[in-house]
C-alpha cells in the first residue's frame, strides 16, 4: 500500500539555435563563460543553464516569466511538474509546451529517453521547469543532457549542485548517476507524441493544489501575515481557507480512503490546522492587525509546513533504487 501510494505522490510535487548567458535584451551576451551557471531574470525562480540549449528553472510567473523567456528567444518550454502547465499563456508569448511530468523519487528510463529526445529535437533554446525549480528540473535537464550527448556523465552532478538540489532526493541523484548516451540512431527511432498536457491521478492533482496554496502562505508570511504588495491578489484569511477546503475535499475521496490510516491522519491534522489558521487571521484582522500578528498564527503555519516535509519524507520522496 505504501509503495503504491508513493507511485501516485511521485507526480506531485514529473539540436536547434544555439542560447548563451541572457540578459534581458541580448541572449548571446557572455557566451564564453563556463557552464553550468546561474541566471538571474524577473518572473523565473532559480534559472540555470545547462547547456547552450538547455535551461533549467522553476515555474513562469504569469505573464512576466513567459514575456521573459520570449526575450531570451525561448521556443519550447517543457514541464516536469504534475501541474497543469499555462498553455494560454506560453502560446500567446509564441512558446511551444510540452508535459513529460516525473515524479521526486526520480525518473524511469523511458522518461529520461523521451525527455533526451525533446531536448535534442525540439525548437530551442528550451525552458524545462518543475515548480521551484531546484530538485525536479534540474535533475531531469541533467539526465536528459547526458543522454542527448550534451553534457559528459562526469559533469551532471554539477548541475544539481549549482540549483541547489537537497541530498534528500537520493532517487533524482541517481537518475543524473545512470544516465548514459543514448546511440543517436536509437533516438532517431523514437517515435515520440510530445503532448501540451497529460493527464496526471486525482490524488496528486489534489496535492499539487495544496502545495500551490501553501506557497502562497509562505508568500504571506513574508509579508507579515498582510497581502504581499507584489500580489495584490492573494488575502491571508482567503488562502487558509483554501488550505482548509483542500485538504477537506481530498479526504472525501475514494482514493484516500483506501490509503494507510497514518497518511490520512496526517491530512486531518492538515485540515485542522488550516482552519484554525484561518481563525486567527481572521481575529486578528478584525482588531485592526496594526500589531504583529499573534505567535499563534506563526505557530500553526509552521506547524502546517512541518507535517507537509513530514508527509513528503514518508510517502512522497521514497526511491526507486
Amino acid at each position: 500500500m505504501k509503495a503504491k501510494l508513493a507511485v501516485v505522490l511521485i507526480w506531485i510535487m514529473t539540436a536547434g539555435d544555439g542560447f548563451a548567458q541572457p540578459s534581458a535584451e541580448n541572449p548571446a551576451q557572455n557566451a564564453s563563460e563556463r557552464l553550468p551557471r546561474k541566471l538571474t531574470a524577473d518572473g523565473l525562480p532559480n534559472p540555470v543553464q545547462v547547456h547552450p540549449k538547455v535551461i533549467s528553472g522553476g515555474l513562469p510567473d504569469g505573464e512576466a516569466g513567459f514575456r521573459q523567456l520570449a526575450r531570451w528567444g525561448v521556443q519550447t518550454v517543457i514541464c516536469v511538474d504534475g501541474a497543469k502547465p499555462d498553455v494560454l499563456t506560453a502560446k500567446k508569448f509564441g512558446l511551444r509546451y510540452v508535459h513529460l511530468p516525473h515524479g521526486y523519487d526520480g525518473i524511469s528510463s523511458g522518461r529520461v529517453r523521451e525527455l533526451a529526445k525533446a531536448v535534442r529535437d525540439l525548437p530551442g533554446p528550451i525552458y524545462l521547469h518543475c515548480h521551484h525549480g531546484k530538485h525536479r528540473s534540474p535533475a531531469a535537464a541533467g539526465a536528459a543532457c547526458v543522454a542527448a550527448g550534451f553534457v559528459a556523465a562526469s559533469e551532471a552532478k554539477a548541475i544539481l549542485d549549482l540549483a541547489g538540489t537537497s541530498d534528500g532526493y537520493q532517487g533524482l541523484y541517481h537518475a543524473v548517476r545512470s544516465a548514459v548516451p543514448i546511440p543517436p540512431k536509437q533516438l532517431d527511432s523514437m517515435q515520440v507524441e510530445f503532448q501540451e498536457v497529460v493527464a496526471v491521478p486525482p490524488l496528486a492533482e489534489a496535492m499539487v493544489k495544496i502545495g500551490h496554496v501553501h506557497d502562497h502562505l509562505k508568500q504571506i508570511a513574508a509579508a507579515g501575515w498582510r497581502t504581499p504588495k507584489d500580489h495584490p491578489d492573494l488575502d491571508p484569511a482567503h488562502e487558509a481557507l483554501m488550505l482548509n477546503e483542500h485538504y477537506a475535499e481530498l479526504l472525501r475521496t475514494n482514493e484516500v480512503q483506501t490509503q494507510p490510516l497514518a497518511f490520512r491522519n496526517l491530512l486531518r491534522q492538515g485540515e485542522a490546522d488550516a482552519a484554525a489558521l484561518r481563525d486567527a487571521v481572521v481575529a486578528w484582522e478584525a482588531k485592526g492587525a496594526q500589531a504583529p500578528p499573534p505567535k499563534r498564527v506563526a505557530r500553526l503555519a509552521q506547524r502546517i509546513s512541518d507535517q507537509c516535509k513530514s508527509c513528503h519524507v514518508r510517502y512522497r520522496d521514497a526511491t526507486r533504487h
